[in-house]
């Protein structure tokens, strides 16, 4: 089974100034955090902002991703919903080729009790041909996965590779952490927290930031794996204002004016996003150092 252990990017999606996607800066984007050095990369996240993307268009990131990457690192395809049948069937009728796991966010907007949430992700891994991972981030999805519903479903099937957890509750995610069974994986899903995740026990992160700065962020989730937290901290510190403001006002716009400012992509998200203030891009545009 495909290990979690280090960084994960969340790629952004790139878009042409009239709105189409930017395959050519998509591509430049994979190229630039591969040569970073991170460990994998994640299509279509929150952060390639999915829900603004067809069916059809979907498929084209998807289908472009995993050809561009072309087994240079493993792939996790991102494929959520808040309709478990029609997550079921995606996943049913998903060309898997190329793809190591699945990235499944928590039920979003209808706020489903924690039953709903097991029962939710025992039908994905169920009906899932690849690892599936589970994905907690209850600031974008209005409810979270409690440690005893996540900790239910760890035991309840091995076909889940671990959690992504972005609740940003330590107490929570010590619990997983102290409980979970060997060889479930607990990943960061928030950048800024990452460091003092690893010391608790997280395994590494999938990350926004990275897709602008793969080499810092990834070197630094290295030396913090290896217990070498001088060289972590330093690392940790020198990029701290990025990680922190990238999300101050809507993500993926903040990364997107790093990622534009390093020459890689444009500043164009769609709506219901808007760019980001004038004086964030300012702020962000002197913190992208390549």
């Amino acid at each position: 089974m495909f290990a979690m252990k280090g960084t994960g990017v969340a790629l952004v999606t790139p878009f042409n100034t009239d709105y189409s996607i930017d395959f050519t800066a998509l591509g430049n984007i994979i190229d630039h955090v591969i040569h970073g050095g991170v460990e994998y990369v994640v299509a279509l996240g929150t952060t390639g902002e999915t829900p603004t993307l067809t069916k059809a268009e979907k498929k084209q990131v998807y289908d472009f991703i995993v050809k561009h990457v072309n087994g240079r690192v493993p792939c996790i395809a991102g494929i959520g919903g808040n309709y478990t049948a029609e997550v079921v069937e995606t996943i049913q009728s998903f060309n898997f080729s190329g793809y190591d796991a699945i990235l499944s966010v928590s039920p979003y907007y209808n706020k489903p009790n924690q039953e709903g949430i097991y029962q939710h992700y025992m039908a994905i891994a169920h009906a899932a041909p690849k690892p599936v991972l589970i994905y907690n981030v209850p600031g974008r999805t209005g409810s979270s996965i409690s440690a005893a519903t996540t900790l239910r479903l760890a035991n309840a099937s091995g076909n889940f590779l671990g959690t992504k957890e972005a609740s940003g509750n330590f107490e929570q995610i010590m619990d997983i952490l102290k409980e979970k069974p060997a060889g479930f994986a607990v990943i960061s899903g928030d950048d800024n927290l990452t460091l003092p995740l690893l010391s608790i026990g997280m395994i590494g992160v999938i990350s926004v930031v990275a897709n602008a700065i793969p080499k810092d962020f990834s070197n630094m989730v290295r030396a913090g794996l290896q217990g070498d937290y001088e060289t972590a901290r330093m690392l940790h510190y020198s990029r701290y204002e990025a990680m922190k403001s990238i999300f101050q006002d809507g993500s993926p716009g903040g990364v997107k004016i790093l990622l534009n400012e390093l020459g890689l992509c444009g500043t164009t998200v769609r709506l219901p996003l808007a760019p980001v203030n004038k004086e964030l891009e300012t702020r962000l545009r002197s913190l992208a150092i390549g």
